[in-house]
């Protein structure tokens, strides 16, 4: 699988969260992965930041936040020149898609768990 360094926004601690078994999971799959999420924590030997860092060489977004909860992240993930944002189950936001499309930024609407497991990632 190439390596796509992929950053979370919205990771939780919570084990039974999806966007703490994607972390997780890319981990498994050894893609280099980054998070963002509320409280900062670990996830096995990521740490989970509170922060809009400075990020280099993200290949893809993955989004685990309600469209509501996203407009804070929007400049920050432009920012960052992702290749691709995946808007995982539940976090569709129109306006944030059509701007991605407008910065030439592939939009997915898929489940990162799923796509690793079926090798589409």
């Amino acid at each position: 699988m190439m390596q796509k360094k992929t950053l979370i926004i919205g990771a939780s601690p919570n084990p039974l969260r999806y966007s703490y078994k994607a972390v997780k999971k890319l981990k498994e799959y050894n893609v280099p992965v980054a998070a963002i999420g509320k409280h900062r924590t670990l996830i096995d030997d990521v740490v989970v930041e509170t922060a809009k860092e400075k990020q280099d060489d993200i290949h893809t977004v993955s989004i685990y936040l309600s469209s509501g909860k996203q407009k804070e992240y929007i400049d920050y993930v432009f920012a960052l020149r992702p290749q691709r944002i995946i808007f995982n189950p539940g976090t569709c936001n129109l306006s944030f898609e059509e701007l991605a499309k407008e910065e030439n930024i592939e939009v997915v609407h898929d489940c990162t768990l799923r796509m690793l497991g079926s090798n589409e990632f």
